[in-house]
């Protein structure tokens, strides 16, 4: 299963749209004799209908024509959802200047808007709420090993 689904990521990426386009998973599940095969694909300015559609249209065609998947398969390609984790730095870059809701290795909960990422780490800007004291605002570095969940936080304000 993990030789079919790096071959599918490749011909993913092989149909992406242009370079702001890029993978973020591909999942492969079995269920009832179907092979189900989800991508989920990002864009730097948002992922369109006709984006994901390109994709499914033009990975499906190979997938039959290779038979890289038994005949019994379903094909989903979208973009992850809001309450979907951030998986690389792409991702966490895409959403600079947004507010995160992190959970660490330690298990602890850590909310704050993110200000920087590198190849290591993440700076958030988060809150501090000290008992009988106004709020203050701290910048934080979480290296991405004690990272174990990112989840950006959606505001109606």
């Amino acid at each position: 299963m993990t030789e079919l689904r790096q071959a599918i990521e490749e011909l993913v990426e092989k149909h992406l749209p242009d370079d702001s386009h890029f993978v973020v998973e591909v999942k492969l599940e079995e269920k009832l004799g179907k092979t189900r095969v989800l991508i989920l694909i990002d864009s730097d300015e948002g992922v369109t209908i006709q984006a994901c559609a390109k994709v499914s249209r033009a990975v499906s065609e190979e997938l039959e024509a290779k038979e890289m998947v038994g005949e019994a398969y379903v094909l989903e390609v979208s973009s992850p959802g809001l309450d979907f984790p951030l998986g690389s730095k792409r991702q966490y870059q895409k959403n600079i200047g947004r507010e995160l809701k992190l959970t660490l290795a330690s298990g602890a909960d850590v909310s704050g808007k993110l200000l920087e990422v590198d190849s290591e780490k993440v700076k958030l800007l988060v809150k501090k709420k000290e008992k009988g004291k106004k709020a203050t605002e701290e910048e934080v570095l979480f290296p991405f090993a004690e990272i174990k969940k990112s989840i950006v936080q959606v505001s109606f304000k």
